[in-house]
């Protein structure tokens, strides 16, 4: 592949790494299209942020296929994780140390189950404070990080669809899942959320985006393979 294929657009299917931004993804692409084939500019996109503590699937669009960002990112999308019962934290995640604690005791595999069918459509959903989304121009995470914004912030919520939550494994206080979604639903939210209906509390300990439409995390290669293939034209 050359340099003008690049340019003209490629999908890159990315298995983006615990840890990373998917801004830095997106940067490290760039930067190794740019040295391999000297090029001064190129435009480089993901149709998706991944939170750093998510791995998984992240399309990654060059030159001209950028224009298909939108596209991509309004497609249904499928993740695997790890919801913990029993504590919240204020990022719904590990980002945060946990915050509360609560009863576990009485949560069966019954109440897990009925309460899972509860999150099956359309539901609202109030995303969290540490997100991306904008608030007076500046990101909510970077507010939350500075203290500059409470569990009390106002956040619209937003409708989304859950059209699959399969739970597929079971060891208190971990609970594993699967879950197909629309664009713009919160896993950490829905986590949360998921919690409370259990009459105690969660949070999300592990995610991992598997497929974005027809794209599956199983045909992507990680950034490492990704330098090696490009080093290797």
């Amino acid at each position: 592949m050359t340099g003008e294929d690049y340019k003209n657009g490629q999908i890159l299917l990315i298995d983006k790494p615990l840890n990373w931004t998917s801004f830095q993804a997106v940067n490290k692409i760039r930067w190794h299209i740019r040295q391999r084939f000297n090029i001064k500019k190129i435009k480089v996109g993901h149709a998706g942020t991944l939170d750093p503590l998510a791995t998984g699937l992240l399309i990654i669009c060059t030159g001209k296929q950028t224009k298909n960002i939108n596209e991509y990112q309004g497609q249904v999308k499928e993740y695997t994780g790890t919801i913990t019962v029993g504590a919240t934290t204020p990022s719904f995640d590990l980002e945060t140390e946990i915050n509360q604690r609560f009863e576990t005791a009485h949560i069966t595999d019954d109440l897990i189950y009925d309460t899972c069918k509860k999150f099956i459509g359309i539901i609202q959903q109030q995303p969290p404070i540490f997100s991306a989304l904008k608030k007076d121009g500046k990101r909510l995470y970077e507010l939350a990080r500075k203290g500059e914004t409470t569990e009390t912030t106002e956040i619209a919520s937003r409708s989304v669809e859950i059209s699959e939550f399969e739970i597929t494994k079971k060891a208190l206080p971990e609970i594993e899942f699967r879950v197909v979604c629309s664009k713009g639903t919160y896993i950490r939210s829905l986590a949360f959320d998921f919690g409370k209906a259990l009459q105690s509390g969660a949070h999300l300990t592990a995610l991992r985006r598997t497929k974005i439409g027809d794209f599956s995390v199983d045909k992507a290669e990680n950034i490492e393979q990704f330098i090696s293939r490009l080093d290797a034209n």
